[in-house]
Formats: C-alpha cells, structure tokens, sequence
C-alpha cells in the first residue's frame, strides 16, 4: 500500500523544531502582556466574504492564494489568510467598541495561503499578531512600533531593519492615487507585468509593491505618498516618527512601502532581515481605522496592529532548542522496572521533569540517552540496587559525582 505523504507547503514541526514556536509564543505573550495586552482565539474557517471585504477583491491574496471552498451547505468558506480580518470581525460580532474604549489583543496560529514554498513562506504558516483598538492618537502608532521592537528583541533578534511610510487617509489618499495614475498611464502598459496591467485600473497603488525588478525600474520615479499628505496625517506621522526616535528605535522611511491588504492607511511599516534570502520581510503591520466599519462595525474605531511571520523569525533564532531535563532513570535489571518507574514518578511530583526507561539496557546506552536528552542527573536501576533497596545518582556535568543511597531516602 502506498504511503500517505503531507501536502506540499506544509511541514512537520517535531520537538527540537517546534520548541523555537514555543520559545516565541511565550516571548510574545510576555512582552504583549507587559503592554496591556490579552490573548483572543479565533477560527481558523471564515465566511470568504470577510476577507474580500477587509483584505479587498483585487489583491494577490483575495485572486491567488486563498484556500476557498464550498461546505456541504454550499455556504463558500476560506481558511484564514491572515489574522487580522477575524479580529475585527469577533470586535464587531461580540460588539466590544464603547465610546473612549481602548481594546488591545494578541494572538497567534497557523494561517493559509496559496503561494510558492520556499524558504521562510510555507502554504501553511505561523503568524504572532497583535492589534490596538479605540486609540486615534499617533502615541498608539509608536508604542505598537515599540512594542514589536521589544518582541524581537527578547527573542534576541538584532540585525533587522525597520521601514517606515504614511500611506495617508481618505481624505487625502484620492489626490494622491489620481496622481500616480497619471504616472502610470505615461508609462507604456505593455512593459508592466500582467499585475501590474491589471493594477493600474484597479489598485495603483499596488504598483509600488510590485516585486518585479523591471516594473520597479520603471515606476523609480513615480510620485510619493509623503509629499501628498494633508496637514493632519503629516502631523500624526511626524509624532510617531519624534516618539521612536526619542525612545531609540532606528528606522528607515520608505516612501514606496505600500504593504499588501487595502485596509491600511496612516502609518505603515515593515520589519525586514537580509539573512533569509530573498524572502526578507519578518513583520509588518500599520493603521487601519476604517475597516471596523467596513465590517458591519460602528464609525470611526481607530485601529492599528501588526503580524510577525514565525517561519521567517525561526530561520533568525540562533542556538538550538532542545529540551532539557531535570532526570533520566536508567533501569539496568528489568527486575528494577517497577522502582525505576514509581521513583520517576515521585521525581515528577516534587516538580522535576524527565524521563524514566522501560526496558534494560546496557549503561553506556543509558548514559548516551541521558545525554543526548540534557539530563541533569541519571538515577540508576541496576541488579545491586534491586536487591539492596536503593538508587545510584550520577551527575551528569563532566566528572560528576556519582553515590547510591536508600531508594526512600533521596526524597527526605
């Protein structure tokens, strides 16, 4: 019979890989929760409309990379492509917003999406997310910047770049789009990619986000967002920029950084490594104050968050990230399986951790096992503690001690 293989795009996550998952959850959940943040769950199945509605109809991930499919209602279903849009939509359903109500959340899971596997981007991926709602002020837009700082910081990332944009607002975002699309329509279609064809009429915008070589050649000298911002949104920028400088966060201003989702405006940002190949971006996020209402929410929630791609950040960690053990008992007589097993179960319940063997085996392979788990001390079931009633304890360090003693004993 043929064996089942995993789906391409996905992977395994055994031990020694999953605990670099681990290591940043708790990280996350550390340094969110310093900042007033809580944990909120939320499906990974979404009515698909949600993300067409938030994420915006003509985007690359709304077109190519959603896992879409009807269920046995023929009701059309999508598995989450990102985390934010079911933030939002629980925000809305559970109606959470009061009038002067702050309301920030982390959370963290697998998420979806129809794309190339390649180094640091799976089809099934990790993200640790974060969003803030109810705060306007540009104060929010920094300590958010500082937040993310401080995550990848305590994770022990240092080589990494942050850049920054005003992507605008309503108000001032239409002058702008009208002027780069007279860019556009002087440039000849035809040396665009099909994409950007496509954008132009749709989304110019999403032209400056293109990851072609070629089209960024052509489009080097297309009008900027910041020198098309109204007086408010220069304003706010200018505060978040004077906020992380003071407090000692180094960042770039990219004025063609876009991001990818139509629901970003104001500030934008996007955390980039060169370490991971051509694959370079580990988090990004920005403000996104109207698309509470666009999901059926009240008027004017600010909003603003951001999502760290945990594949990426894991290829960073350095070190590895195996376990360690407080024990490891080594039964030597199998007439000693029963001690072995009841004292490493006492072991356990004074709070120590570790594994006990099940069968006999020859010390050397004990002591190779002891090792290779990280054991701090190896507890020995042989034949002379069988019948004498007691325990050998063996230090692990290198030239440890090693005493026997009365099986009871150990534990008064």
């Amino acid at each position: 019979m043929a064996k089942i293989q995993k789906i391409k795009g996905v992977a395994d996550l055994f031990p020694e890989e999953s605990a670099r998952y681990a290591f940043m959850e708790q990280a996350a959940r550390e340094v969110f929760t310093s900042y007033g943040y809580g944990e909120l769950r939320i499906p990974i199945l979404e009515k698909t409309e949600l993300f067409c509605r938030s994420i915006g109809e003509e985007t690359d991930v709304v077109q190519k990379e959603m896992y879409t499919f009807p269920d046995r209602k023929d009701r059309s279903l999508t598995m989450r492509p990102e985390a934010t849009a079911g933030i939002v939509r629980a925000y809305v359903e559970n109606k959470i917003h009061q009038p002067g109500k702050v309301s920030k959340y982390f959370t963290y899971g697998p998420m979806f999406r129809y794309e190339r596997p390649q180094a640091g981007r799976m089809r099934q991926f990790h993200q640790i997310d974060a969003e803030i709602f109810g705060a306007a002020e540009p104060q929010a837009d920094a300590e958010v910047l500082l937040m993310l700082s401080a995550f990848l910081g305590r994770i022990g990332l240092k080589k990494l770049s942050f850049e920054l944009n005003s992507l605008g607002c309503p108000e001032c975002r239409p002058k702008y789009n009208q002027a780069l699309k007279d860019f556009l329509n002087s440039l000849d279609r035809s040396e665009l990619c099909e994409d950007c064809q496509r954008r132009m009429d749709t989304n110019p915008l999403r032209v400056l986000d293109c990851k072609s070589k070629n089209c960024k050649a052509l489009t080097q000298n297309a009008p900027t967002l910041p020198d098309h911002l109204c007086g408010e949104c220069r304003e706010h920028f200018d505060t978040v920029i004077a906020l992380i400088s003071e407090a000692g966060l180094e960042y770039t201003l990219n004025p063609r950084l876009v991001r990818g989702l139509d629901y970003y405006q104001r500030t934008a940002f996007e955390v980039t490594s060169g370490d991971i190949g051509a694959q370079t971006a580990v988090a990004g996020g920005g403000r996104y104050d109207g698309l509470v209402e666009s999901l059926g929410g009240p008027k004017q929630v600010p909003a603003i968050g951001f999502a760290c791609g945990m594949e990426r950040l894991a290829l960073l960690l350095d070190g590895t990230f195996e376990a360690e053990n407080d024990f490891y008992v080594a039964l030597a007589d199998e007439r000693a399986a029963q001690n072995a097993l009841l004292f490493a179960e006492k072991l356990r319940n004074n709070g120590q951790k570790g594994e006990a063997a099940f069968s006999a085996k020859s010390m050397k392979a004990h002591l190779r096992y002891a090792n290779k788990i990280n054991a701090r001390r190896c507890f020995i079931f042989g034949a002379d503690e069988f019948e004498n009633g007691t325990v050998t304890v063996k230090d692990m360090a290198e030239g440890g001690e090693q005493t026997t003693m009365p099986f009871d004993e150990y534990f008064k």
